[in-house]
């Protein structure tokens, strides 16, 4: 029998030479495509928001450098990142052997980074273009929710909120009012609102008086004094919750930027709401272009400024944008259009039309016969539908659409009557917003066309693919970080590391190809 021999094992043993730990990574590894990338970067911005003096600081583009080769590995914990720093080789080749602790790494992500990871995201999708991996000429747009690191259970509700401060203003008003009658003292004037301010200044007045004319009404003091402690007190808190709250019908009290939103992923299937963010995002050839964090549920009310801050980020506009019925409203199809975007954006009855129930509906204001000279409609059976009057509506983002009013001279004796319209009157009555029909018409001229069955086709596999492939993938399903400028950055980061993986997939194939043909 052969004698087994074992190579020599000393845990211990001392090198001759120190080693170099790049000597230990592979030329084509991430973490070496990472530094090269990164070291191309402009960071001067972050660079000038330190002070001088003191204990020398960790070299902020060795800390984004770490952060970035972090996310690109799922790890998005501080306190993990500062464990691989001594354990992990590549990182420790990355750092230098530098070992900043996770209080370093967490005030670099969430405060240096603050407001100017956008001008780091944008430099790497211009070097993205420069190798013709985007061109920036088409958008493909999709949001989704993220929960928000916050108590679910830290709600504050927009109609709670008024409610409630409805109901103290009354209570309130009723003792300050009995007071100053009873102290024959002249009544503030109607006021809409009783402000914490005005609460607080009539009840002092009425006990300056009472203390004045020693009116020593014991349960009178204690009304009046209650209303200048606490009730005052507690219409200030809810002066400032819906101060917080603006337009929006909720926040979190532990992150108030945060909105309570339906999430697709319901554990317990019953739309529990949890505090979150809408987040946008355009995707071209699978690469994130773009990304927006917004309060906003519906994706509906996103789309404009959303748009604009890619223009922003670029100093351009794409020329075609392609996005679901989500989307497609007259007042952002009337911005598109205005900004000479080519939109290949579906409307919310787009499928729907093309249904035979629908198409062969006669009764449909669509399906009716339209002369547009003398601008009246027919209906079935050769009754004319006149314009009556004009009237405007107005959507909760302040947009003014105007409704046209069509209605029948008599209805009365027509056999067709009951499958036409339901209500009560002798007449029928129909309402057309003839821009937005003229804006879903061009739309589906577009979403029909070969150039929009090519956007239809690809939309799917282009921001829903990398959205999947972030959440599920890479376990990104919630936030870390409080506060809308803070997240901004965390999703940055999320979006800057999926850009990178996809990158060093293309560059490991195409050394492949290279290497197949040598």
């Amino acid at each position: 029998m052969a004698k087994v021999v074992f190579k020599s094992y000393n845990p211990n043993d001392s090198l001759l030479l120190p080693p170099c730990l790049g000597d230990y990574l592979p030329q084509n590894h991430p973490v070496r495509v990472v530094s090269a990338i990164i070291d191309r970067l402009d960071l001067s911005e972050i660079e000038s928001d330190y002070k001088g003096g003191g204990a020398s600081s960790y070299n902020p583009k060795m800390l984004l450098k770490v952060i970035v080769y972090a996310y690109l590995n799922n790890v998005y914990s501080g306190r993990q990142m500062e464990k691989l720093l001594i354990e992990n080789i590549a990182y420790m080749w990355l750092s230098g052997m530098q070992t900043p602790d996770f209080r370093t790494i967490n005030i670099f992500r969430s405060k240096r980074l603050a407001n100017k990871f956008d001008k780091i995201f944008t430099q790497i999708v211009l070097l993205l273009n420069e190798e013709g991996l985007v061109s920036l000429k088409v958008q493909y747009i999709d949001g989704t929710k993220i929960e928000s690191v916050a108590n679910k259970y830290t709600f504050v509700w927009k109609g709670s909120t008024e409610k409630n401060k409805a109901k103290l203003e009354a209570n309130v008003k009723a003792v300050l009012e009995s007071a100053e009658q009873a102290l024959a003292m002249e009544t503030a004037e109607e006021q809409q609102e009783l402000t914490s301010e005005e609460m607080a200044r009539r009840a002092d007045r009425i006990l300056e008086k009472m203390d004045k004319e020693g009116i020593s009404d014991k349960e009178l003091r204690k009304a009046v004094n209650k209303v200048k402690t606490e009730s005052a007190a507690k219409q200030k808190e809810y002066e400032d919750k819906l101060e917080t709250l603006g337009d929006r019908n909720s926040y979190s009290k532990t992150d108030p930027d945060a909105t309570f939103m339906r999430m697709k992923e319901d554990a317990m299937n019953n739309g529990q709401t949890k505090p979150g963010y809408n987040v946008q995002i355009s995707t071209e050839n699978q690469f994130i272009t773009n990304y927006g964090i917004f309060w906003r549920p519906n994706d509906q009310g996103t789309m404009i400024p959303y748009l604009k801050s890619f223009e922003s980020r670029f100093g351009m506009q794409s020329e075609e944008v392609c996005a679901d019925s989500g989307y497609g409203s007259e007042q952002n199809y009337a911005h598109m259009i205005s900004e000479g975007i080519t939109p290949y954006v579906k409307y919310n009855m787009f499928h729907v039309e093309d249904h035979r129930k629908y198409k062969n509906n006669p009764f449909l204001p669509r399906n009716m016969y339209f002369n547009a000279a003398d601008n009246y409609y027919v209906c079935p059976m050769g009754r004319h539908l006149k314009h009556i009057y004009d009237t405007k509506s107005k959507s909760d983002l302040g947009y003014v659409s105007v409704i046209s009013v069509y209605r029948s001279v008599s209805c009365e004796g027509c056999p067709l009557r009951g499958m036409c319209y339901k209500g009560k009157a002798p007449y029928r009555e129909i309402d057309v917003n003839h821009q937005a029909d003229e804006y879903k018409a061009y739309a589906k001229g577009l979403l029909t066309s070969e150039r929009g069955l090519y956007h239809r086709s690809s939309r799917p596999v282009e921001p829903e693919a990398v959205f999947g492939d972030i959440k599920f993938n890479h376990g990104f399903k919630r936030f870390r970080l409080k506060s809308n400028v803070k997240v901004n950055v965390e999703f940055g980061l999320v979006a800057l590391a999926h850009n990178l993986r996809k990158y060093i997939a293309i560059e490991r194939m195409r050394s492949n190809a290279v290497g197949s043909c040598l």
